[in-house]
């Protein structure tokens, strides 16, 4: 890379979720469903990854990758990812988001 060249970085998401007890099958369920049709759908998704803690029954953990900017932004507009969230909206005690760069 040259100084001053601008380099193009795929966005990275984490997210962590707290399910609230009695709900992590469904939940599960969703969110796989919500990560295959993303991955189907949306051609700037070139990861998405639904991971349980081996030691925590009540987190769910998503990394989510996206060719750059312009595609996270798009899967932000998106009807699915509206309709996901409002149908999950009920199974959760709580939410955290950490957006990257992709760096290697």
């Amino acid at each position: 890379m040259k100084l001053g060249e601008k380099v193009v970085r795929k966005i990275g998401l984490v997210v962590e979720y707290d399910v609230k007890p009695g709900r992590m099958d469904a939940f599960v369920e969703l969110i796989s469903t919500h990560g295959r049709k993303t991955l189907e759908m949306e051609e700037g998704c070139v990861a998405f990854e639904v991971m349980i803690p081996k030691d925590d029954d009540g987190k769910v953990f998503l990394f989510e990758c996206y060719k750059d900017a312009t595609a996270f932004a798009e899967h932000n507009k998106s009807p699915l990812l509206a309709a996901t969230r409002k149908q999950y909206q009920d199974m959760l005690d709580d939410r955290k988001i950490t957006i990257t760069e992709v760096v290697s």
